[in-house]
């Protein structure tokens, strides 16, 4: 009977990596956009719940990717950068196309943070793909 409790260590650095970058990302976005997505969460803002989730998602499936295909950390890092680049990239279009996001956000009005957060998305989705196939 194989013992899986053998790749816990590496289980753990690497789930504990993956965190660890999740954080940085949720920091350098949330720094990056002009209102306090805390303080709008702890007031109900529904709107920044959807943009914030699909940044993190579209963020977090790269991540996902790289630790399946990377050989090293130094590769699952650079891969993390790469997809933290692509997720700014994906707010700061969408900020230039759509000048109301953010007040629209902060207003609690829907229906541009969910575009936001499926355009997120489909970015992770591609750039998850990409590491993948290349």
């Amino acid at each position: 009977m194989p013992n899986y409790l053998a790749a816990l260590p590496q289980f753990l650095s690497t789930f504990l990596l993956a965190v660890l970058l999740l954080s940085v990302f949720w920091s350098i976005y949330t720094y990056l956009t002009p209102h306090d997505e805390i303080e709008l969460l702890r007031q109900g803002n529904v709107s920044t719940a959807i943009a914030l989730s699909g940044a993190l998602t579209g963020f977090a499936l790269p991540v996902c990717a790289a630790i399946l295909d990377s050989v090293s950390y130094a590769a699952l890092i650079q891969w993390a950068l790469v997809a933290m680049a692509v997720q700014v990239a994906i707010y700061t279009l969408l900020r230039l196309l759509l000048p109301e996001l953010n007040q629209a956000i902060v207003e609690d009005r829907p229906a541009t943070s969910v575009l936001l957060a499926v355009i997120s998305c489909i970015g992770g989705m591609l750039n998850a793909t990409v590491i993948i196939a290349i």
